[in-house]
């Protein structure tokens, strides 16, 4: 497994541990590595930053940590990784760091905590089960044979995780199916189990084919889509959410794009990150000025370039195309447009988090893994909790709001202890 996914994988499992009781303990790798990566990430920034005690304490608070008992020892891990040094009064200096680099962070202090054989196998199992829905069967043959584990020991692995929410189960067939719920709707699961089922041989290396495809450009023509697979087999796969198609709308006509959910939900709850929506458009309306365009008026050569422009402040145009492939996000607050002086538009980026992702999965197939660790919220939300946090909730530790008084302090102390 990749260092970065599985590091996005550690946060995420330790997100869950977090929320279970017992559940820290039973898995303690997990649970150090996630909670210093998550600090990582509040200290991470694109130059190197130097953070006073007061910032740093609040920091913690708002990672939900404790100052007083975890505090100096997440902070030694990050030290012995060389990401941040500290001074005698308790000041951090952070190295520029960007999320992907936090999650392979994550990677590495995980294996530095020397973790189980079933923290190793918690995360193959997240991975496998976010490809495709898995059975129980396939599930222990796969995790006994890699980790040495009895069937014993699996089987209880395998309802802990169920439990704690590392991966979802339904029941199907009278056993139970193994799936990541951010990527297969649990009411459509028994749909899904039954599609994949009945692939053939020839279905499968198509669908290899078209999802090398995805990994590579992030995003392709529906159309292109539909040579590889054939329009019946991908609109089979499409509705066991298998693939999103986003739609492109202008002068022209209606232009359709597909994207793997993977790329954008894998560790992260589809219900409540519309940013990932946004950013989904973005990469369709992008895609479309890439590859249908005409020059004059304005095929996009260089998709990085402008991208990077745009996520840096600077405004980009004249086009054409600006004024027209753009409307929805310019409806949403995502970009903003005005006229040119003498033709088309000129387009300047508002929020930076949707370019960045976007600009994640052109280049590398997805963005999935690097938003784990800092999931764009819109909006002033204190605080979430997902369908995965309360399921169970009588088994689980009580969930509770955010004190106002907490709120309000860390807020203070980040608004005046000290400046960037």
């Amino acid at each position: 497994m990749p260092k970065k996914e599985k590091g996005a994988w550690v946060v995420h499992h330790s997100q869950k541990t977090a929320s279970t009781q017992n559940a820290s303990a039973e898995f303690p790798a997990i649970d150090a590595a996630g909670k210093a990566s998550s600090l990582l990430s509040r200290f991470a920034a694109s130059e190197e930053l130097h953070i006073p005690k007061k910032r740093v304490d609040a920091y913690a608070q708002a990672a939900g940590l404790n100052p007083k008992t975890e505090l100096a020892s997440l902070l030694e891990m990050l030290k012995r990784r060389r990401v941040i040094d500290t001074s005698q009064n308790g000041d951090v200096v952070a190295l520029g760091l960007t999320s992907g680099a936090t999650v392979q962070h994550a990677s590495d202090i995980f294996e530095e905590q020397e973790p189980t054989a079933e923290e190793r196998a918690t995360l193959v199992l997240a991975d496998a089960a976010s490809a495709s829905p898995v059975m129980r069967k396939e599930t222990t043959e796969l995790i006994s044979d890699e980790f040495a584990l009895s069937s014993q020991r699996v089987g209880e692995l395998l309802e802990r995780s169920e439990l704690i929410g590392f991966v979802d189960a339904e029941a199907v067939d009278g056993s139970r199916i193994y799936f990541n719920g951010n990527l297969f709707r649990r009411d459509n699961i028994n749909k899904v189990s039954r599609v994949l089922g009945s692939l053939s041989q020839g279905d499968n290396l198509k669908v290899a084919e078209l999802d090398g495809l995805l990994m590579r450009k992030g995003c392709v023509a529906l159309s292109e889509a539909e040579r590889v697979l054939g329009s019946a087999l991908f609109d089979k796969l499409r509705a066991a959410s298998m693939y999103d198609v986003n739609h492109v709308m202008n002068a022209s006509g209606e232009h359709g794009f597909v994207t793997r959910p993977a790329a954008f939900h894998k560790f992260n709850d589809p219900m409540v990150d519309d940013a990932f929506d946004l950013a989904k458009a973005l990469v369709a309306a992008l895609t479309y000025g890439m590859t249908l365009r005409s020059q004059a008026t304005g095929r996009i050569g260089s998709v990085a370039v402008l991208l990077r422009s745009l996520i840096s402040g600077r405004e980009i145009g004249p086009a054409t195309a600006i004024g027209e492939d753009y409307r929805v996000l310019e409806t949403k607050g995502v970009i903003q447009t005005r006229p040119g002086t003498q033709y088309g538009h000129l387009m300047k980026l508002l929020k930076k988090d949707i370019g960045e992702m976007a600009l994640m999965v052109l280049m590398t197939g997805e963005a999935a893994s690097s938003a784990a660790l800092d999931r764009p919220f819109e909006g002033n939300m204190s605080g979430y909790a997902g369908p995965e946090q309360t399921r169970d909730a009588f088994r689980r530790k009580r969930q509770t709001p955010e004190s106002k008084k907490m709120t309000r302090d860390v807020l203070s102390a980040l608004r005046t202890g000290g400046t960037f």
